[in-house]
C-alpha cells in the first residue's frame, strides 16, 4: 500500500542486513538545519508529515521507519533500541552534512536520548517528545506483562488482517484519539502501515521487534538512564494526555520534577500522546522547537 506525501522522496540507506527505508522532506531555503526525527514503537516515517507541513521548508526533515517496521520490515533482527541508534548513526553519516538536530517520539525518544549519548558528534541537540523518561512499573504489573499494560490495544492489531484499507481506517475510527489525528496525516501513516494482499492485509511492524524494543523501553537500565547522558542538550516536550486520550499521560507535572533531570521540560496543552506528532496543534509545536534547537 503506498500513499505518500507530495512533498517527501524516499530514500534507502544501507545498513547491516539490507536497507533502511527513510523519507525525506526537503527544505525550501539555502542554508536551512537538518533535523532526523524517530517514530515509537509501532509508528512509521509517516507519523512525522504532519510535522512536515508545519516545517514548511524551514529545514530537511529526515525520517526512517525504524527496523521491523513499513518500509524497513524486511530488515532483520536482532531488535533493540541499541540497533536503531546504530542504524540512525549510519544514516546521518550517509545522507547529512555534518551533526544534525535530533527528534525523538515515544519509544523513538529514548532510542534518541542512546543514539546522541553514544555519538555526540553526530547531533547537535535533542528534542525528545513524551518519551526517554523512565519510572518504575506500576504496583502489581509484573515485567512480562509490562508491554501489554502500557500498549492495551495497540498490541492486537499485530495479529489482525483488514480487508482493505478503508477496513484498516474503521479499525483506527474507534480508536479514542482519531478525532485529535490530522486527516492527511492520519492516512498516509495507515496506507504505510500496511502490508500483503486484499483480503489479507496486515501491520507492517514485525511482532518480534516490537516485544523486543518494547521490552527495553520498560526494563533496560541503559535505556532509562541515557537521558541523564545529555545534560544541557535537550528539551523534553510532554503530552498531556495518554495513549487512549485518557486524563492521566505518560507524564505529569509532578513526577518529572522530581526525577532531577538537567534539561527544558513543557507541557504541550490539549494534547495525547500521539495527536503531540500527528494532530496540527502538536505538531505546530513541536516543529517549533526543532527549528528552536536546531539553530534554524
Amino acid at each position: 500500500m503506498s500513499v505518500e506525501s507530495p512533498l517527501a522522496e524516499e530514500l534507502a540507506v544501507p545498513v547491516p542486513g539490507g536497507s533502511l527505508a527513510v523519507l525525506r522532506w526537503p527544505a525550501a531555503v539555502p542554508g536551512a538545519p537538518t533535523v532526523l526525527a524517530v517514530h515509537g514503537i509501532m509508528g512509521n516515517a509517516q507519523s512525522w508529515a504532519v510535522v512536515a507541513r508545519q516545517l514548511a521548508g524551514r529545514a530537511t526533515l529526515l525520517a526512517p521507519d525504524l527496523r521491523g517496521r513499513a518500509g524497513s520490515a524486511a530488515l532483520p533482527g536482532p531488535y533493540g533500541l541499541a540497533r536503531h541508534a546504530a542504524d540512525l548513526a549510519l544514516l546521518v553519516r550517509q545522507l547529512a552534512d555534518g551533526p544534525v538536530q535530533l527528534t525523538g517520539h515515544s519509544m523513538g525518544a529514548w532510542i534518541s536520548a542512546l543514539a546522541a549519548a553514544a555519538e555526540p558528534e553526530l547531533f547537535t541537540r535533542v528534542l525528545l517528545v513524551d518519551g526517554a523518561v523512565s519510572f518504575p512499573l506500576p504496583p502489581g504489573v509484573a515485567e512480562e506483562d509490562a508491554l501489554a499494560a502500557v500498549l492495551g490495544p495497540a498490541l492486537d492489531r499485530l495479529a489482525m488482517t483488514f480487508a482493505d484499507l478503508a477496513d484498516y481506517r474503521a479499525y483506527w475510527a474507534r480508536h479514542p484519539v482519531w478525532p485529535s489525528l490530522d486527516g492527511t496525516g492520519r492516512e498516509l501513516f495507515l496506507a504505510r502501515d500496511l502490508v500483503g494482499a486484499e483480503p489479507e492485509l496486515r501491520t507492517a511492524c514485525v511482532p518480534e521487534a516490537i516485544e523486543t524494543d518494547g521490552a527495553q523501553v520498560l526494563l533496560d537500565p541503559e535505556a532509562a538512564a541515557a537521558i541523564r547522558r545529555l545534560g544541557g542538550r535537550a528539551e523534553l516536550l510532554w503530552a498531556e494526555r495518554g495513549l487512549q486520550d485518557q486524563p492521566q499521560g505518560l507524564y505529569d507535572a509532578e513526577r518529572l520534577a522530581g526525577a532531577g533531570l538537567e534539561l527544558v521540560i513543557d507541557q504541550v496543552a490539549d494534547s495525547n500522546h500521539y495527536s503531540i506528532v500527528m494532530g496540527a496543534a502538536g505538531a505546530a509545536v513541536v516543529a517549533e522547537r526543532m527549528l528552536a534547537t536546531a539553530g534554524g
